[in-house]
């Protein structure tokens, strides 16, 4: 069975697994301009997971929660906190340290270390921080699909490259054109925790089939175009290198079974 993966815009991706299973990850989907669907449009999702708690990633997860009473979230603790004070039940989020392997409505999943913060405050002033996490999703046979969440480069990205193998990255590169941080308190972006050079090593150490860049919405962003041509020249000098993938927001990435 085949494995589909769509981009939503931002950090946000719907995945398909091999045995039809929804995913959807870091769901900020209503306040994101570029999303094919909102919350409102959702007619059913099997598990949700949450990298970390900034506006951008952990979106819309509230809303999700109470529109679905039975669907299970994976996340960092600080995320579960927020939730539960927020009146969602806590069996209903799991949350989990970097390498502790679980699972959720039967699809297993890695959480690993993401080189960035999270932190949340609520209405009544109350604060909930804790670490962010990436996490790798074993969709079907031979495709682990590993989501980075907003994380700087880190050597180690290396090291699970060699242990878990993942063979599509979905890589945040840069920043929206259209993003919101003059809302939350971040007017100016420089650059995105990894810019396109950045972005490209990380792929290369990861050792991937298909990089999907993120954290955009248009893949005509000068950030996202200098990514896949420093992946098309690697793979000019070596046709295994990994293969960018731009997806614009909506669109979907097919994946066949491998070994």
């Amino acid at each position: 069975m085949t494995v589909s993966i769509r981009f939503l815009g931002t950090a946000a991706f719907e995945i398909i697994t091999a045995d039809g299973k929804r995913v959807l990850m870091d769901p900020y989907l209503d306040e994101n301009s570029v999303s094919p669907y909102k919350v409102d449009d959702l007619e059913h999702v099997d598990l949700m997971l949450v990298t970390h708690a900034a506006y951008d990633h952990m979106g819309d997860a509230y809303e999700i929660m109470r529109k679905f009473p039975d669907l299970p979230l994976i996340c960092g603790a600080d995320v579960r906190g927020y939730l539960m004070h927020k009146g969602i039940e806590g069996e209903r989020l799991l949350a989990i340290p970097w390498g502790m392997m679980t699972e959720g409505a039967g699809i297993e999943i890695r959480p690993v270390y993401s080189r960035h913060w999270s932190y949340i405050q609520a209405e009544d002033g109350k604060v909930f921080s804790s670490v962010p996490v990436g996490f790798i999703v074993y969709a079907g046979e031979g495709q682990r699909i590993y989501h980075t969440g907003d994380t700087a480069i880190f050597g180690d990205m290396k090291l699970y490259g060699d242990l878990y193998q993942p063979t599509v990255g979905l890589i945040n590169v840069g920043v929206p054109g259209d993003h919101q941080g003059a809302k939350h308190g971040i007017e100016v972006y420089l650059t995105g925790e990894m810019d396109a050079r950045e972005a490209a090593m990380a792929c290369d150490w990861l050792g991937l089939d298909y990089a999907i860049p993120c954290h955009h919405d248009d893949p005509d962003l000068p950030d996202i175009k200098e990514f896949t041509r420093l992946l098309d020249d690697a793979r000019e000098k070596n046709p295994d290198a990994p293969k960018s993938v731009p997806l614009k927001p909506g669109e979907w990435l097919t994946l066949e079974p491998q070994e």
